[in-house]
């Protein structure tokens, strides 16, 4: 078992707090000591009130869930025999409203390029199973009701 921490701090700079005027703008500072600043999304909440410039917390779970995938690939390739040179991906992450009328994450779409090299390297096939297997043993991935795809593959 492990334990993975961060403390989220946010401060009040407004007297308009009640009329909802307020900075949306907060920290995130993990156990290593790095501090990110963040804010709510402006398509949740427009500008000025939050910070573009922040990482929102929809574009984490994003990149959380790119990541994860990415380091289990790597862990995956490696216990294979493939020399990954490089791994580049443009994740997206759309959000629709669920059954009670709420918006949250539905989906979450990597599109990674890979570049191997030296004398082993897959198949498409292979690098697909690749994909698959990360995706299935991805610690993020198995932590969520996000639906997932890979390239356009799901993988449920």
């Amino acid at each position: 078992m492990s334990e993975h921490k961060a403390h989220i701090r946010w401060q009040c700079d407004s007297p308009d707090f009640l009329r909802g005027k307020y900075s949306r703008a907060h920290t995130w500072t993990f156990d290593g000591g790095l501090t990110v600043p963040a804010s709510s999304a402006p398509s949740a909440v427009p500008v000025p009130w939050s910070n573009p410039a922040n990482v929102d917390p929809e574009e984490a779970y994003v990149a959380a869930l790119s990541s994860c995938h990415m380091l289990t690939f790597l862990y995956v390739a490696y216990r294979q025999g493939f020399q990954v040179d490089s791994y580049d991906d443009e994740a997206v992450g759309t959000m629709n409203k669920n059954e009670q009328g709420r918006m949250w994450v539905n989906r979450v779409s990597l599109h990674p390029k890979v570049v191997f090299s030296g004398d082993k390297r897959p198949t498409p096939d292979q690098e697909a199973k690749l994909h698959h297997t990360a995706h299935a043993e991805c610690f993020i991935s198995n932590s969520v009701k996000t639906d997932v795809s890979v390239g356009g593959v799901d993988h449920a």
